[in-house]
């Protein structure tokens, strides 16, 4: 459960935002600008079934002609579980009860007795982006299964190391510049209308398997289940887009990489994808 939290706020962060990609695709092939060895980025989106999980020959070909993997977060730490299930609780005793209008509350609530078999009572001590991320797994008509997770055990099979893009502080720093309002009315709203949010969650599911991350993302810009403004795009992608590529360069001209982070990071002028090609690298769309 501790892992798939950490997928689900992954999710949570990927599923704010917008972008415009030009090119289908989720795999790209990173090189020039003083590049010995090829490295690689891959989109990937956090939760699915096990059935979605697909890893095709060229992903798997990257993963083995590269010699480590950066993903968000360093997957591999031991202290990560432990440290996630810290900084998901609210601080000084805070409550979600405590924040709802009792109708809300009720309504939550019967959400999580019927789809998690657990009351608010028990969960009400997380933080409401935490909290959002267990609900994420609820519309999945199966047990959630993970590229972040499937990538870092690749890795750690083939004896190579595991890295994050940026610290869990620093994530959590970006999540948290959403207002607790705001997080607090996409619970609610999720709770109230349960066939809604599965329908929206498999239809952005739908445009990522098609590789088409600019229909995924459009659709992202009218969510009723999530934080959708200029601003809160620009502190949860952009500002993190930009904090990456310092640590994408060192560790591509370091060594043949494999860099995994969530689709949404892709595309747009202040994307990944984008901000490589700006730095002088030959950034190619492979499938």
């Amino acid at each position: 459960m501790k892992k798939q939290l950490i997928a689900g706020l992954l999710l949570a962060g990927t599923l704010i935002g917008t972008t415009n990609a030009q090119d289908k695709a989720l795999l790209y092939e990173v090189t020039g600008n003083g590049l010995s060895q090829p490295s690689y980025l891959y989109g990937t989106f956090h939760l699915v079934c096990p059935t979605d999980l697909n890893i095709t020959e060229a992903t798997k070909k990257a993963i083995g002609d590269a010699q480590q993997v950066y993903l968000e977060l360093d997957m591999d730490d031991p202290a990560m579980m432990g440290q996630m299930q810290k900084a998901m609780m609210m601080p000084n005793g805070k409550n979600i009860k405590d924040m709802l209008k009792p109708d809300d509350y009720t309504v939550l609530d019967t959400y999580l007795k019927q789809k998690m078999n657990v009351s608010l009572t028990q969960v009400g001590a997380f933080k409401p982006i935490g909290l959002m991320s267990l609900m994420y797994m609820t519309v999945l008509p199966c047990q959630p299964a993970s590229y972040d997770l499937t990538f870092a055990q690749m890795a750690g099979k083939d004896k190579k190391e595991v890295l994050g893009l940026e610290s869990l502080e620093a994530q959590l720093a970006a999540l948290d510049k959403i207002p607790e309002e705001e997080q607090l009315k996409g619970l609610v709203d999720m709770a109230r209308k349960p066939e809604e949010a599965k329908k929206e969650f498999m239809s952005l599911l739908d445009a990522y398997k098609a590789r088409d991350i600019a229909r995924l993302m459009n659709m992202v810009k009218t969510s009723q289940f999530s934080s959708n403004s200029v601003e809160f795009e620009d502190k949860l992608l952009n500002e993190r887009n930009a904090n990456w590529i310092p640590v994408i360069e060192k560790a591509a001209k370091d060594k043949p990489t494999f860099f995994a982070f969530g689709a949404g990071h892709l595309g747009n002028d202040k994307g990944v994808v984008n901000l490589l090609r700006q730095k002088g690298y030959t950034v190619r769309a492979v499938e």
